[in-house]
């Protein structure tokens, strides 16, 4: 750090910084410390000449280098036109003798401005017209679940002023809750009740009949079994994401705070891990320091890892809750960097991470030291909400090695994002699985009813965890490629999984016994009707032509596992008032995982 407070301090400073590198011990770092003498000279001659312009004293500036091959330079209190007191920009990688930090401060800007166009293009950034939209859905269910409260109240006769000053609520997260949705998102909303609401009977029963005598409502399922148990449905077109959580109340505020301990007396598992997702939501929010870049940055890697095949918890790889952490980590390390330099510093950071070290917020409540017993994950990532709890995961060696290798990637990409010819849709290209791998392990499902097989396909994809870690036993290492594909050639309706296959030690697989082995692990516990599974290795070429001339850039299908209108449908009556008809029940389905938007 320098401080210029006449013209000769000033030359006298310079002189005894050049006697001190003109002798280097060899000619690279000679070359090296020459470039930020200059550097640090003209910053000097512009400050002085600033200072002395503007008849300012002891104005001071400091220039932090990094790293020789991650070049950053801090520049603190250079402008106020910036608006800043504490940037950090990025330097080129290979750069000229004379650099102009402003010029700098272009050139970045200008690259976060090009990554913003970028998601303008992609379809990232919702019109306000979406916006509106979503927010309306939002406002119409609120009032849906404040009339079935009071619903539920009266079924059990409760006194007229207790059933008036009944309420319940809807809790937005995950990637609407952040505020880092898409034009594509669906919406999590979580569904907040009373204590003498039940699940079981008022949730899946009276509320679904309510829902599906709107208007606005359509396709209607219930995932009864699943960790988290929820509907989903369309409101106005948009997917929605429905669980429950039941507090011990009689009444839930509108503004509940779920981080309020008050509200978690005696609360049962389900609600519990219901409650899960807003409460991160919330301490995320509160965490990190710009929430506009927070936002963006979310969006931009979850691009990248879908586009990158790296997104998907049931595929064994991270889910919507692991990058949102991972994100707000960075922007509390960088809280006044760019969207350039985050997304920079986004590949750095976790291409080098010291797993299994765990991922965990600072947040100033809870001590940083890791669970031992989770430290045995490949990728252990500590929920924000909880000192002791940490994101669900499915990463296996496989899917492990190829998040890492995606990671180096992007580093190496944008290790120098100022050189003139970079281009962010290179970073964001889809990932080649035909020029990755020569053979793949085709999962072909089928059914012989078209409504039957997002059943089957869901029951399976929920069960992929176990086929992956079979494959790795008698393979090595396997790419999930979590794509659906649609064989034209079948007869009937099918979905096909195509998983790339590294060359192992043997070329021969014994597909047979490993599938032999994950129709027992299909079979037990499904109460649906049974669909078609099998097996089998490729070539490149054998592989469907909509596999062939994809281009990575499909929506996914969620697991599901639906509850159909044909399905027979028993009468439910009040146990309050017997001859009361509250809905009616269909047939519960199979256990299941059920992937949402958020995990």
């Amino acid at each position: 750090v320098f401080y210029f407070h006449s013209k000769n301090n000033r030359i006298q400073k310079l002189k005894i910084f050049k006697f001190l590198f003109s002798k280097p011990r060899n000619t690279k770092r000679a070359v090296f410390f020459t470039r930020i003498f200059v550097l640090l000279y003209c910053m000097a001659a512009h400050t002085y000449n600033n200072n002395n312009n503007n008849n300012q004293r002891n104005t001071n500036f400091s220039v932090v280098l990094h790293n020789h091959r991650h070049r950053f330079i801090d520049f603190h209190g250079l402008n106020p036109n910036f608006g800043f007191r504490f940037r950090q920009i990025l330097v080129p990688f290979n750069p000229p003798s004379v650099l102009n930090p402003y010029l700098l401060i272009r050139m970045e800007e200008e690259r976060s401005i090009s990554l913003l166009q970028f998601m303008v293009n992609e379809g990232l950034v919702p019109s306000p017209e979406e916006e509106v939209k979503r927010r309306v859905v939002i406002d119409k269910l609120k009032q849906i679940v404040l009339v079935w409260a009071k619903k539920a109240a009266w079924q059990r006769g409760l006194p007229k002023q207790e059933i008036a000053a009944t309420c319940a609520t809807i809790l937005t997260y995950g990637s609407y809750g952040l505020g880092a949705h898409c034009s594509e998102s669906d919406i999590d909303a979580l569904c907040v009740g009373p204590s003498f609401a039940t699940m079981a009977k008022d949730f899946f029963i009276v509320l679904r009949n309510m829902l599906e005598s709107r208007p606005e409502v359509s396709e209607i399922h219930c995932v009864k079994d699943a960790k988290v148990p929820l509907m989903r449905l369309k409101f106005d077109g948009i997917s929605v994401d429905l669980p429950y959580a039941q507090l011990r109340v009689l009444s839930v505020p509108l503004n509940v705070d779920v981080l309020d301990p008050f509200f978690f007396r005696d609360i049962d598992e389900t609600s519990w891990k219901s409650l899960s997702g807003v409460r991160a939501n919330k301490c995320i929010l509160q965490l990190v320091p710009n929430l506009q870049n927070f936002q963006s940055m979310l969006k931009c890697a979850k691009l990248w890892a879908k586009r990158r095949g790296v997104y998907g918890n049931l595929n064994g790889f991270l889910g919507g809750v692991h990058f949102a952490i991972l994100v707000a980590l960075l922007c509390q390390n960088h809280p006044n960097a760019s969207l350039s330099v985050l997304i920079v510093n986004f590949f750095k950071t976790f291409a080098f991470w010291p797993w299994p070290t765990p991922v965990v917020l600072q947040e100033g409540m809870f001590p940083t030291t890791a669970d031992p017993s989770e430290t045995r994950s490949l990728m252990p990532i500590r929920l924000p909400c909880s000192p002791h709890e940490y994101c669900h995961s499915n990463i296996t060696r496989s899917t492990f090695y190829k998040i890492r290798a995606e990671f180096l990637r992007g580093h190496n990409m944008t290790r120098d994002i100022l050189r003139p010819d970079f281009d962010w849709h290179s970073v964001f290209e889809p990932f080649p699985y035909l020029k990755k791998y020569a053979r793949f392990v085709k999962i072909y499902l089928s059914t012989s009813d078209q409504s039957e097989l997002g059943d089957w396909v869901g029951w399976v994809r929920s069960r992929f965890r176990c086929l992956l870690v079979k494959l790795e036993e008698v393979q090595g290492l396997c790419d999930p490629n979590p794509t659906e594909y649609v064989d034209t050639e079948a007869g009937e309706p099918n979905v096909v999984f195509y998983w790339g296959l590294q060359p192992g030690k043997t070329n021969a697989i014994y597909i047979e016994s490993v599938e032999a082995d994950f129709l027992k692990n299909l079979y037990n516990g499904y109460q649906g009707s049974l669909g078609r599974m099998e097996l089998s290795v490729v070539q490149a070429s054998q592989l469907s032509k909509n596999a062939q001339s994809d281009t990575g850039r499909g929506k996914g299908r969620k697991a599901c596992w639906k509850i159909h209108d044909y399905y027979p449908r028993n009468p439910v009556y009040s146990q309050h008032l017997p001859h009361y008809l509250v809905g009616y029940m269909a047939a519960t389905n199979g256990d299941t995982d059920c992937e949402s938007a958020w995990g």
